[in-house]
């Protein structure tokens, strides 16, 4: 199988945005991947985790193949549970300005024990602005 031309394959922090199409709606967008993967920062040894991203969208949405690339590239970095969660979170909002996001990671066994991760953002409303 061939990749077209201009299609990268590496992994990238560039996460993509497209316009919200129905942004007078609020909808919840889920994502689950059972392929994320970072290093102990302390063993140096991978870990492995289930993450459940759900958001309810503004004005963007974000594009698939940009998060896929945007999650792969953790994979060679040291990062504690808590922190890469939270990371993940942050940079999701920061590009999306949700009106709703949740980052859930469930992180396999490591000496016996299985980490969960749950982080979420709620958009603060100004007084009187409504959505």
């Amino acid at each position: 199988m061939s990749i077209p031309y201009g299609v990268s394959t590496k992994p990238s922090r560039d996460l993509q945005t497209f316009p919200n199409p129905q942004p007078k709606r609020d909808y919840e967008v889920r994502f689950d991947t059972s392929e994320f993967t970072c290093v102990c920062p302390m063993t140096g040894q991978p870990d492995f985790a289930t993450l459940r991203i759900r958001y309810v969208p503004d004005k963007l949405c974000v594009e698939l193949k940009s998060l896929k690339l945007y999650l792969w590239s953790f994979r060679n970095e040291g990062h504690f549970h808590e922190a890469v969660t939270n990371r993940i979170l942050d940079d999701l909002v920061k590009l999306l300005a949700p009106r709703f996001l949740e980052v859930e990671g469930h992180y396999n066994i490591r000496g016996g024990i299985a980490t969960t991760v749950v982080v979420q953002h709620h958009k603060r409303m100004r007084p009187g602005r409504r959505s």
